[in-house]
């Protein structure tokens, strides 16, 4: 009898110590797999499920299934996780760690009609169950439902009130405002010393656009984190307060990766020079270690992009890794300060890179190729788009509007046609380049096409430059007198048409109609301006100049330009002591004409030009040429017009080499000098063609048998072999 007992003892006590190794076993492995999820490495977690379960075909461990389901949540790894719902035993299946865990799963996978079925099969329901419910509502955009779920909880812990302010966050309204706002009063004043609970709330509030409220919280904390400070700087970003977010970051002591990021995202959105020199001081200041960070350079790198410092953000995108993303905001940086040659270089260097190009790539090419003008140039790299690029609507826009800025409008008419449904950047485009080259009759003809929901303030401001470019004034009058809201860039347009064709008298009534309701408008007076320098009449331009200094007497660089016309008025008009006075003020006040700045294309490189330019590296050869151009266009009867030259001349100076030097007339030269049998020459210029040029090229253009395209600030000239431009004169 004693030995029975014994034996039986013996195994009761054996069976205990193998339960006891095999549960300290399960806890060793779990903790194990819960090493690795914390580590992020969720592929060696499931590697060791797999190993167990070689062993078991199921398993009664909590901490087992609940890593493995985490594991399979992060890699969103849906099969796998189910199949490991399958193998959860019977004893531990309505284990609440279990339930919270598959629920998460099935709401991270987007899964919600599982997760649902779980949750409503569930009797006891736990704050963490609730809460795994929550968080997948408003993973899945359904914060409605996420709040209705809340509100069947009596006492909510930390976590789910964190996830509420969350939910009202992503709702963004009054109603979801006043809900955070009701919860904070009513909860434990134990949670208000929580500083990510305060986070959640701040920045509820802030996005749902209650920014004193928000101050007022905030101010009120004793204990700030970080975390706080990015709530806050993030919702005066979203508020449109961006100089109170760079005030707020300046009182961190030690920001951190998130809250730099914030901050560049800041600069980034105000584009000014004080934003552009917090960012240099910033990132000067920041630890190395954070530029491992790739999201944060990346967001440097935008900042200094937006803020006008392409020189700096090239530097760093030298040394950063070079992502498509990278490339195409460098790319658009360069478009944006018209520096369309490195975008060019940037394209060619992805190349070299084998990163493979997007749409945005494309699109940034084809606007470096607008900028650039060049027929042969936008051909030799449109051909390395992909086809099914080329069917993109947003690509085709943009190849309408390159091909126009070439002075190909039978190509651009020709990727129009190819639309099967243009939309409004379509249409206006296409009449945008029928204007640009003259022609606009056949801009009109497509204004009368164009959709009526696609008539806006862009549209109308091309139709009606279109008009003014081809003098249908008529026409322009008529459309103009349709548009149910005019705005200033469209009174703005029509006083142009007026001026361009000497109808001043016009002109000036607009401008008398749209001051009684507006303040006056810039453009509107250099528009007539203009007009009247073309016109020669000294005394409208004298009113109109004098009219400009009183009522924009801030505005440095406009007031310059119209002094420099009123000079060309007065030289043309005879009065060149008139000229001269002006000439001697503007020289000795230190004002600074624009730049004026001519491109061309010659085997594939692209060549700048300015005046009296010596960088080239065939200058002589280039100035040889001039001579010999200037020799033969007065043998044609050429006669250089002085009215053109707004400087006081040097002593050594005539009136033939100053308007010699032009960048436009350097840059045709070039192209003689590199082929003398050249039959097509383009140019752009960054500024309005002169008189005396735009008489000179069509001479050229006769003389010397080639067809010149010039693209000026304004428009298209063609030059034909014939002596005859394109604008007939009417620039």
């Amino acid at each position: 009898m004693l030995i029975k007992l014994f034996n039986s003892r013996s195994s009761s006590l054996m069976l205990f110590v193998i339960r006891s190794k095999s549960i300290q076993s399960d806890y060793d492995l779990g903790m194990k797999m819960k090493h690795f999820n914390d580590n992020k490495q969720f592929r060696k977690v499931l590697e060791l499920f797999d190993l167990h379960m070689k062993n078991n075909t199921k398993t009664s461990s909590t901490l087992i299934i609940t890593q493995a389901l985490k594991a399979c949540t992060y890699l969103e790894d849906f099969q796998r996780g189910q199949a490991i719902h399958s193998l959860i035993s019977s004893p531990i299946k309505h284990d609440p760690s279990i339930l919270t865990s598959l629920i998460h799963f099935y709401m991270q996978c987007d899964d919600l009609k599982h997760a649902q079925s779980l949750f409503n099969n569930i009797k006891e329901k736990t704050l963490s169950i609730y809460g795994a419910m929550i968080k997948g509502y408003i993973k899945n955009k359904q914060a409605n439902r996420a709040i209705d779920l809340f509100n069947e909880i009596n006492n909510p812990n930390e976590i789910i009130l964190n996830l509420l302010f969350n939910a009202c966050a992503e709702l963004k309204t009054v109603e979801a405002l006043n809900l955070a706002k009701r919860s904070y009063e009513q909860m434990p004043k134990s949670f208000r010393s929580n500083p990510y609970l305060i986070t959640s709330l701040l920045d509820a509030s802030m996005k749902c656009g209650d920014v004193k409220y928000a101050q007022t919280l905030f101010n009120e904390s004793t204990k700030k984190v970080l975390p706080m400070y990015g709530a806050m700087i993030k919702g005066y970003m979203e508020n449109n307060q961006l100089h109170e977010a760079i005030n707020l970051f300046n009182q961190i002591k030690n920001p951190s990766e998130v809250n730099v990021i914030v901050l560049f995202n800041a600069c980034a959105r105000l584009r000014t020079k004080e934003a552009l020199d917090l960012v240099k001081k910033v990132s000067k200041e920041i630890p190395n270690n954070f530029y491992l960070n790739s999201r944060l350079v990346n967001t440097l790198l935008d900042a200094l992009i937006k803020c006008g410092d392409c020189s700096s953000a090239e530097i760093l995108f030298s040394k950063t890794k070079k992502t498509v993303i990278n490339y195409g905001n460098l790319m658009n940086g360069f478009n944006n300060e018209n520096n369309p040659s490195k975008t060019l270089d940037l394209f060619n260097q992805m190349k070299k890179d084998r990163i493979q190009e997007n749409i945005i790539i494309y699109f940034c090419l084809i606007k470096a190729l607008a900028q650039i003008g060049d027929y042969s140039i936008s051909q030799s790299f449109i051909k390395h788009i992909p086809h099914s690029f080329l069917s993109d609507q947003q690509i085709q826009n943009a190849l309408i509007d390159m091909w126009s800025k070439t002075g190909f409008i039978d190509q651009a008419k020709q990727v129009f046609d190819a639309i099967r449904q243009p939309d409004r950047i379509g249409y206006t485009a296409m009449m945008n380049g029928y204007g640009l080259n003259g022609m606009g009759v056949q801009a009109i003809e497509l204004f009368r096409q164009m959709p009526q929901k696609f008539l806006d303030e862009i549209a109308y401001v091309c139709i009606l430059n279109a008009c003014s470019h081809s003098g249908l004034v008529d026409e322009a009058q008529s459309i103009f007198k349709s548009i149910p809201v005019k705005t200033e860039s469209i009174y703005g347009a029509m006083i142009d048409c007026f001026s361009r064709a000497s109808f001043f008298q016009q002109a000036q009534q607009l401008i008398e109609e749209y001051e009684r309701d507006h303040s006056p408008g810039l453009v509107m007076y250099m528009a007539l301006l203009s007009g009247a320098r073309n016109a020669n009449n000294s005394h409208l331009s004298q009113n109109i100049y004098d009219r400009m200094k009183k009522l924009f007497p801030q505005k440095t660089d406009p007031l310059i330009a119209a002094a420099i016309l009123l000079t060309n008025v007065y030289a043309s008009s005879g009065d060149i002591e008139k000229a001269s006075n002006i000439q001697t003020q503007l020289h000795t006040s230190g004002a600074k004409k624009k730049v004026g700045l001519s491109w061309t294309v010659t085997s594939e490189q692209i060549f700048q030009f300015r005046a009296h330019d010596q960088s080239h590296h065939r200058s002589a050869e280039i100035h040889a040429e001039v001579k010999k151009i200037s020799k033969e266009i007065m043998g044609h009867g050429h006669q250089y017009d002085s009215s053109w030259i707004a400087r006081p001349m040097n002593q050594d100076e005539t009136i033939e080499s100053v308007l010699c030097g032009h960048s436009e007339k350097l840059a045709i030269a070039w192209n003689f000098v590199e082929n003398p049998n050249t039959k097509r020459i383009q140019v752009t210029k960054n500024l309005r063609m002169c008189g005396d040029c735009h008489q000179a090229t069509k001479l050229i253009a006769a003389i010397r048998k080639c067809e010149i395209i010039v693209r000026d600030a304004n428009r298209i000239h063609h030059f034909n072999t014939n002596g005859q431009c394109s604008c007939n004169d009417y620039f």
